[in-house]
């Protein structure tokens, strides 16, 4: 076993940092506090390639592996989780499923300009009334002559209020699983953006309510097969989750590094408090479950790359990732003190951004009913 990463890998991670440090974490408050949604970071991600990290060259992606991606979204998150989540959905949400299951036509004419990052991508498959049973979804898609017509809602759509084409969800058929996927651009009639959401954390991420009246998109606009969107959505949610795992994994190791820099200031009882061992212990627990989220996170990663089903490891280090950064973030908090209660320091945005990774594409207990299935056989 190789646990030792790529040349490319390192240069990845490098340039990465260098960028979210230089171009992202001057405005990270800012942007927090006033909630817009600074749509020139995805410019600026686009002009490095980081919105179709694993898109082939020749569809305008920057064709590294899973791993690459993982890294990428790591890094931004480190700085800014708004900014790894809107990467996150960009490429493991709208350019895999485009890459996935879209015709060659779909592909020259939508999976090129969003790895490029001329147009933004959103995904939509959560209604008001179905959650986690996302099967249970109301939105319809009926075929009209030329044109598939859409109506219903859709609910915490990360990048809604500023994307240019959705990959949405709809039922077609009377059966629960009857669910299609379709390419819907958001200039389409019947398309409503309507509620932007005020959230506790990833305030920078736009996460709107989005309404479809009436909206009329070609037919050759349905991806993949009539009636196999659910698969569709499953399959697209098995790599989305890396991307989750690996924000969770960044928001934490930006929280033991703030940790340690403060308890090597901060003194009490005339010492510094890293030298007191319920610090130490606290650090140490850190840093060995960001470790093991990260190797978690890193094999699916790899096993996605190779083609192998990876639900299981998926599912896996999005539940771990995501609980361990819980973990890390409350232990940050705690090492601050009363200053870690407050915007001044950044361990308080760390707090509020890191709670959504433990909901959003699947919740922990998702993630566990996924894992016991694999465990029993299922």
């Amino acid at each position: 076993m190789d646990f030792a990463l790529t040349e490319t890998h390192d240069i990845t991670r490098k340039m990465v940092r260098e960028f979210a440090e230089r171009e992202i974490a001057p405005e990270s408050q800012k942007y927090d506090e006033s909630q817009e949604t600074p749509r020139h970071w995805a410019t600026k991600m686009a002009g490095l390639g980081l919105l179709g990290v694993f898109v082939p060259e020749k569809y305008g992606g920057s064709n590294l592996d899973c791993v690459s991606y993982a890294i990428v979204i790591e890094e931004l998150s480190r700085v800014d989780a708004s900014a790894g989540v809107m990467a996150a959905v960009n490429n493991g949400l709208v350019c895999d499923p485009l890459l996935r299951f879209g015709t060659e036509a779909q592909k020259a004419e939508w999976l090129g300009s969003v790895a490029r990052g001329e147009r933004l991508g959103a995904y939509a498959l959560t209604e008001p009334g179905s959650g986690s049973d996302a099967a249970a979804m109301r939105t319809t898609a009926t075929l009209e002559g030329d044109e598939w017509v859409l109506n219903g809602t859709k609910i915490f759509v990360t990048n809604g209020h500023i994307a240019d084409v959705i990959v949405t969800y709809a039922r077609t058929g009377p059966q629960k699983y009857d669910i299609s996927a379709f390419i819907v651009p958001t200039d389409s009639p019947g398309f409503h953006r309507l509620k932007k959401e005020n959230k506790l954390g990833i305030r920078a991420s736009d996460t709107s309510l989005l309404g479809l009246d009436g909206c009329r998109i070609p037919k050759e606009n349905l991806l993949g097969t009539q009636g196999k969107g659910f698969n569709i959505a499953l399959a697209t949610l098995d790599g989305g989750r890396i991307g989750i795992a690996a924000q969770a994994l960044g928001i934490a190791q930006r929280a033991v590094e703030e940790s340690l820099k403060y308890s090597q200031e901060r003194e009490a009882f005339g010492s510094k408090i890293a030298e007191f061992q319920a610090i130490q212990w606290k650090l140490a627990d850190m840093a060995t479950e960001i470790e093991a989220a990260r190797i978690l996170t890193y094999r699916a990663a790899w096993m996605k790359d190779r083609g192998v089903r990876h639900t299981y490891e998926s599912s896996a280090a999005k539940l771990f990732a995501s609980e361990a950064s819980h973990r890390a973030v409350d232990a940050a908090l705690q090492i601050h003190g009363g200053y870690g209660f407050i915007k001044d320091y950044v361990v308080e945005k760390l707090y509020r951004d890191q709670r959504i990774t433990e909901i959003y594409e699947g919740t922990s207990e998702v993630q566990r009913l996924v894992i016991a299935r694999s465990v029993l056989g299922k």
